[in-house]
């Protein structure tokens, strides 16, 4: 017998929730295969097994809060050993007849062996409700992966939004229901929307947290933009955007007021000397803030590459913890939804963190006689008030706003 333990995550992560289990009873496992997914703090993980052989029992469903360590399930390391178990836990009585047993036995011998996919593809499959028996594989092995899963879609989009069609159907609710008791839905938090609540509610009862407010004039960055988009990305191969800009502009003024890129601890003061910059991202499970590691050594095009890389990986819920981990600075941009303005809160246990917002043409007095039309953008630092002074924050943010208005002299850092 071999006791399927939940193991080691990362440095701090000692629990999560189970989503799904891969495998079923009976089923015969290999080293290195995933056998579970486990929804953590921060992000998904498929949980493979250190052993091979057949799984005999499960002792945790989904939905259960599991910790490092702890038994999830039962191995037998021998395939005979591992039918014998299965058919022992059975519910059929113990006293049938062999010409039962036989009978029982057959279906387990003569069962299609389970597909070989790639850990993504069943996770594909999963999410869009479709059998791997069914899909055919363009490896020469045999093995099924995304892109054969894609081939398939067609049909598994038909299912799926059947499905999708007949959950959405809600009764029609009575006239006492009206009128008495008013329909609701009761939907459960997934864990990372509590833990995301959970950290938002003790940042603003810990930190003593301040927003100061200026506006951009953009129309140097998107001039610029437009002169050297098409150039960049034959050279790049990566799209030229804002964040790139707003990255170079954050660390050169963290680099003057090099207490934004701090954090308590204690009775001290940990001031970095590196930039790890996190970039918010909206993902599916909500917002997560991947980090763009040693923005300060880093090229236009070397930011973009990563912040494409890891925005495509918040999409489809593939982040690993290392690219969330640490950080020291966060920019988030609430203008790609539109908003105007607002006032970010911060990624603790970082002290700064600032917020972009929607390009927005407006009349800007250029001189005592002219105006013009501009397109502007509010920006917004959100501050820990305990080790930013006000003149600092505000200072910050001046400089950002100069260096986004004078984008050559960023475009000469690389």
């Amino acid at each position: 017998m071999i006791e399927l333990k939940v193991p080691e995550l990362a440095e701090s992560i000692s629990e999560g929730t189970i989503l799904h289990w891969l495998i079923n009873v009976g089923d015969t496992v290999s080293q290195g295969e995933s056998v579970i997914e486990l929804e953590t703090d921060k992000v998904n993980l498929e949980v493979n097994t250190e052993f091979s052989g057949v799984l005999t029992k499960i002792l945790k469903e989904p939905g259960d809060t599991v910790e490092v360590g702890e038994v999830i399930a039962i191995l037998e390391d021998k395939v005979t050993e591992g039918i014998e178990a299965v058919k022992e836990s059975s519910t059929k009585p113990i006293e049938e007849s062999a010409e039962k047993s036989i009978v029982k036995a057959e279906p387990e011998q003569s069962k299609v062996e389970r597909p070989i996919a790639s850990p993504a593809a069943r996770k594909m499959a999963r999410e869009l409700g479709i059998d791997l028996t069914q899909v055919n594989s363009s490896d020469p092995l045999g093995r099924i992966r995304p892109h054969d899963i894609k081939a398939h879609t067609e049909t598994a989009a038909t299912i799926t939004e059947q499905k999708v069609e007949k959950t959405s159907q809600k009764p029609v609710p009575t006239q006492n229901e009206m009128q008495f008791n008013k329909p609701v839905e009761r939907v459960k938090m997934t864990r990372r929307r509590q833990t995301i609540a959970k950290r938002l509610v003790e940042v603003t009862q810990t930190a003593a947290m301040l927003t100061t407010f200026n506006e951009v004039d953009m129309t140097a960055v998107m001039e610029l933009r437009k002169k050297r988009k098409d150039m960049f990305f034959e050279k790049y191969n990566v799209r030229l955007g804002f964040m790139s800009f707003f990255t170079k502009a954050v660390v050169a003024a963290l680099r003057q007021f090099p207490l934004l890129n701090a954090e308590i601890q204690g009775d001290e003061l940990v001031v970095k000397k590196f930039y790890d910059i996190g970039i918010a991202v909206a993902a599916p499970e909500g917002l997560v803030v991947p980090v763009v590691r040693d923005a300060n050594l880093k090229s236009f095009a070397e930011i973009e590459n990563d912040i494409s890389n890891l925005g495509g990986k918040a999409r489809d819920n593939a982040l690993a913890l290392k690219d969330l981990q640490g950080g020291t600075f966060t920019i988030t941009n609430g203008g790609v939804f539109g908003s105007l303005m607002s006032t970010p809160i911060l990624n603790s246990p970082q002290v700064g963190i600032l917020g972009m917002h929607k390009i927005q043409t407006r009349p800007v007095a250029i001189d005592r006689e002219r105006m013009e039309n501009r397109p502007m953008m509010y920006i917004a630092l959100s501050y820990d008030h305990r080790i930013v002074d006000g003149k600092e924050a505000v200072s910050f943010l001046a400089m950002v706003k100069e260096l986004l208005e004078d984008p050559e002299s960023l475009l000469l850092e690389g």
